[in-house]
């Protein structure tokens, strides 16, 4: 009985010295992440043009991260815009800082370049270390209420010129529709970012857009829905935005005619899960991840953020890093014929 006793007391003392370890480890790892980033300034790399939605949500995320890293360091904001986000992306996988000093705010289309796109990039975006997504993004398909495309059948018989940026989701996007579904969109690439496709518009230069993202396009060009100068006439998600489903915007899911069509839908709007996706090169140390991590789903939930992002009438429907990255995983693993198939509906190869 004694030697028992004798046997519990030391396994008592054995866990209590382990927890107090892991504590301490813990401390330690937190003290090392706040004074690196203490008088630091961390930077998040936008691979857009200034104003638009990805410029946005960025800025809204800069303005309140910094007091949720240990050490509180100052944010700033750059913009890098070229070939849907690839040349931001490009910078912080090679030549930025792999210190977690540098943050990349990508467009969605990024993430699946690799397995689908033609740009020709020197990052790997399976790789890459996601902090979140500032949403889930709904993504569509807008025209002008004076071009003949009153609603989207009618776009499988009328041509519609649609404003785009190179390998971006404002040119992938309505490539597929057109190859995958049949639709008569005409692509018209060149503009930098969504702010240009917007003002291409407006001037009348193009009659309409795919792939810009109904939370953010909702909210800089406001205007436009509500006097009913520009339409919605397609969803390209799969369950669609609850204000657009109660106005009978279609998905583009419910125009496939075979598997084979939906299975290829699935896997190009998979992107649409990422978002707004914020990333840091695979290099960066565990333990600053961990703390960005933490700080991007702190910040997300921040009452003050929240607030300022409702006043801008902003959608903050964020997806966390840890299921982004396994999210990445799965559609990684896409079987090689669904993505040689969607491949070709890109490109038309």
């Amino acid at each position: 009985m004694i030697q028992a006793k004798s046997t519990r007391v030391s396994l008592g003392a054995l866990v209590a010295g382990l927890l107090a370890a892991s504590s301490a480890q813990a401390q330690d790892a937190g003290s090392s992440v706040a004074a690196f980033y203490k008088g630091k300034q961390t930077t998040i790399i936008v691979g857009s043009s200034p104003g638009g939605g990805y410029d946005t949500y960025a800025r809204l995320l800069a303005r309140h991260m910094g007091k949720h890293i240990p050490g509180n360091p100052n944010i700033i904001v750059q913009n890098m815009p070229g070939a849907g986000s690839n040349v931001a992306a490009n910078y912080v996988y090679n030549v930025a800082p792999k210190d977690g000093s540098v943050i990349a705010a990508l467009q969605s289309g990024v993430v699946l370049e690799p397995l689908l796109g033609k740009t020709p990039i020197k990052h790997d975006p399976s790789k890459s270390i996601y902090l979140g997504s500032a949403n889930d993004d709904i993504y569509i398909c807008i025209a002008r209420s004076d071009s003949p495309v009153a609603k989207f059948s009618d776009a499988f018989t009328k041509e519609l010129l649609m404003a785009a940026s190179q390998s971006s989701s404002t040119s992938d996007y309505p490539a597929v529709v057109n190859t995958v579904l049949g639709t008569k969109f005409k692509i018209i690439t060149g503009y930098p970012g969504s702010r240009e496709i917007s003002l291409a518009i407006e001037r009348g230069e193009a009659q309409g857009a795919c792939g810009l993202a109904w939370p953010s396009i909702s909210v800089t060009q406001p205007g436009w829905f509500s006097t009913g100068n520009v339409r919605v006439i397609l969803q390209t998600h799969a369950t669609g935005h609850p204000d657009l489903n109660k106005q009978g915007v279609p998905l583009a899911h419910s125009f496939a005619k075979t598997d084979d069509e939906r299975a290829m839908l699935d896997l190009f709007f998979s992107q649409s899960r990422f978002g707004r996706p914020f990333v840091v090169a695979p290099d960066v140390p565990k333990d600053r991840v961990a703390a960005l991590r933490k700080a991007f789903d702190a910040s997300i939930k921040d009452p003050e953020l929240r607030a300022e992002a409702a006043k801008a009438r902003l959608d903050v429907d964020a997806v966390s890093g840890e299921d982004l990255q396994a999210l990445v995983a799965k559609v990684y693993a896409s079987p090689p014929a669904v993505i040689a198939r969607t491949k070709k509906a890109i490109h038309g190869e």
